[in-house]
C-alpha cells in the first residue's frame, strides 16, 4: 500500500524556497548563521542577489573571456578538484601544461636550438612579476660577477602600461623609468628609450595592445636601439613584450608586425589566456627564449607533494581547469579556427570604428591599433561628457568604461568598446542604436550646466 506524504508533515522548504524567509532572520552582513539553510535555498539567494550583476554579453569593457563552449565548460567542472600545483597526484594536468607551453613557444617562434621554457599562471600579472624578477636577478647576478654596484636597479617603460607593471617596480624595488604619453600619440618609441637606457637598466618592457588604445608600442625599432647598445655599450638589455591583450591576436592575423622571439633582444613574453586566448579567467602564460634567463636562485624545489618538483611562480596551490580549457581551445581551434575568430572580431571592431568616426559627435585614437578595441571621445563642448555617456549606457544594459588617458593626455577623457568572441556584428548595430539614444537623451536634457565629476583612473582590464 503506497502513503501519500501527509501536508502537514512537509517541511517549509518542501512548500517553497522562499516560504522559510531565511533572508529574514539568517543572513547578516557580517556574521556566519547558526544553523546554516538547505543547498536549494542557499543556491536561490545566491542566484537572487547575482541577477543583479551585469550581463557578461554587454560587458564591453572587459578584455576578459565571458563565453566559451558547452564542452569546455564540462571540462572545467571536471577539473575543478584538482590542484594544478600537485603534478605527481595529477601528472596528466602537467602534461596538458607543458603542451600549452609548447605549442605557446612554437607560435611565438622561439629558436629552435635554444632551450625555451614557460608556465602557466593566474594571470599576466602574475606572469609580468615573474618576468620582471628573472630579469632583475639576471641582471644583478651579473653585476656581482663585474664586481659592481648592484643596488639600482632600473626598468624603462610608457605610462600606457597596465598597473602590474607599477607595482612590479614598486614591490620588488626597482626604479620605474616611465615614458609619459603625448595627446596624439598613446604608444613609446625607439627614441622614447634612448635618453633612459643605462647600465643598471634591466629591462624595457614594451606593449603588444594597451587596455587604453589597443596599440602597440615599437617594439621592433626598441629591439634595434637595444642591439646598438650591446654593440656600443656591452650592456645586453632584455627586450620583454606584454602580449597580454595583443599577442593571440597578432599570432592568428596577418599583421606583418614583428614582436616576438624572432627579435634578438626578446627574451621574455606574456600572454593572457583568459583574453584572447578564449579561456576564462584566470590563465596566464610566460615564455622565456631560453632558460638561462632564469637564474636558479629564483627555482625552487619541493618534495612534500610527493615528488621532487622544481617551482618558479608567486602562486602556489590553484586550479587546474583553466589549463584544461586552454589545451581544449588550441585542440578544438587549432590555427584556423582561431584565425577566423580573430578576423570576425576585428572585422566588428572595424565596423564600430568606421561608425564611430563617420558619427558627428565623436572622434577614434590611436594610429597603430592591432587588436579589436575601439576607443572614442566626444568631440566639442556639450553640457554632459564621457562619463555621462557611459552611465546612461548602463540603462540599456551596456557596460562602457570612461577613463582619463595616460600621464601628460591626462585630460582626454575616453571611452572604450572592446570585442569579444560573442560580440556579433548585430550586437555591435545595437549598441550603435542605443548610444545615439543615449546622445538624444542627453542633447535633450534640462540640465545646460557642466557636469563636475570626481572619477578617478579606473581601467577595467
Amino acid at each position: 500500500m503506497i502513503h501519500k506524504k501527509s501536508q502537514k508533515n512537509l517541511s517549509i522548504e518542501d512548500i517553497s524556497t522562499y516560504a522559510g524567509r531565511y533572508d529574514l532572520d539568517d543572513i547578516t552582513l557580517s556574521s556566519i548563521s547558526e544553523c546554516g539553510m538547505p543547498a536549494k535555498v542557499a543556491k536561490q539567494l545566491i542566484e537572487d542577489e547575482l541577477n543583479l550583476d551585469g550581463t557578461p554579453i554587454l560587458n564591453l569593457a572587459s578584455f576578459v573571456t565571458t563565453w566559451m563552449e558547452p564542452e569546455a565548460n564540462d571540462l572545467i567542472v571536471q577539473s575543478l578538484n584538482k590542484n594544478f600545483i600537485d603534478h605527481d597526484e595529477y601528472p596528466q594536468v602537467e602534461k596538458l601544461h607543458e603542451r600549452c607551453v609548447h605549442i605557446l613557444a612554437e607560435l611565438l617562434n622561439a629558436p629552435e636550438n635554444q632551450n625555451y621554457v614557460g608556465t602557466g599562471t593566474i594571470g599576466s600579472s602574475e606572469a609580468i612579476m615573474l618576468a620582471g624578477l628573472a630579469h632583475k636577478f639576471s641582471w644583478r647576478n651579473q653585476r656581482k660577477k663585474q664586481g659592481k654596484d648592484a643596488s639600482k636597479p632600473n626598468i624603462i617603460m610608457g605610462s600606457n602600461v597596465q598597473i602590474c607593471w607599477d607595482k612590479f617596480a614598486r614591490y620588488f624595488d626597482v626604479e620605474p623609468k616611465i615614458i609619459p604619453m603625448h595627446k596624439d600619440r598613446y604608444h613609446i618609441t625607439a627614441e622614447d628609450v634612448r635618453p633612459l637606457i643605462d647600465e643598471n637598466t634591466i629591462c624595457v618592457a614594451t606593449i603588444l595592445g594597451t587596455t587604453f588604445t589597443g596599440e602597440y608600442d615599437e617594439i621592433e625599432e626598441i629591439n634595434q636601439l637595444l642591439l646598438e647598445t650591446k654593440k656600443h655599450y656591452g650592456w645586453d638589455i632584455p627586450l620583454h613584450v606584454d602580449a597580454a591583450s595583443g599577442g593571440f591576436i597578432s599570432i592568428f592575423q596577418d599583421d606583418k608586425i614583428k614582436w616576438d622571439f624572432q627579435l634578438e633582444q626578446v627574451k621574455s613574453i606574456n600572454l593572457s589566456g583568459h583574453k584572447y586566448g578564449l579561456v576564462y579567467p584566470g590563465i596566464g602564460w610566460l615564455i622565456f627564449k631560453d632558460e638561462s634567463v632564469i637564474p636558479n636562485d629564483l627555482v625552487f624545489n619541493v618534495n612534500y607533494l610527493g615528488g621532487n618538483m622544481p617551482t618558479y611562480t608567486l602562486n602556489f596551490s590553484r586550479g587546474s581547469s583553466m589549463v584544461v580549457a586552454q589545451y581544449y581551445n588550441f585542440l578544438r581551434l587549432g590555427k584556423q579556427g582561431y584565425t577566423r575568430i580573430v578576423n570576425n572580431m576585428m572585422a566588428v571592431s572595424n565596423y564600430l570604428s568606421q561608425a564611430l568616426t563617420q558619427h558627428d559627435r565623436f572622434s577614434v585614437l590611436g594610429t597603430r591599433r592591432m587588436e579589436p578595441v575601439v576607443t572614442f571621445v566626444l568631440n566639442g563642448k556639450h553640457h554632459y561628457d564621457a562619463y555621462d555617456i557611459s552611465e546612461q549606457l548602463r540603462i540599456y544594459g551596456w557596460v562602457v568604461p570612461a577613463y582619463s588617458m595616460p600621464e601628460n593626455a591626462q585630460d582626454i577623457i575616453a571611452l572604450r568598446v572592446v570585442v569579444k568572441e560573442n560580440f556579433s556584428l548585430t550586437l555591435a548595430q545595437d549598441f550603435l542604436s542605443d548610444l545615439d539614444k543615449v546622445i538624444k537623451k542627453l542633447d535633450n536634457s534640462d540640465n545646460n550646466t557642466p557636469q563636475t565629476h570626481r572619477h578617478g583612473k579606473n581601467i577595467p582590464h
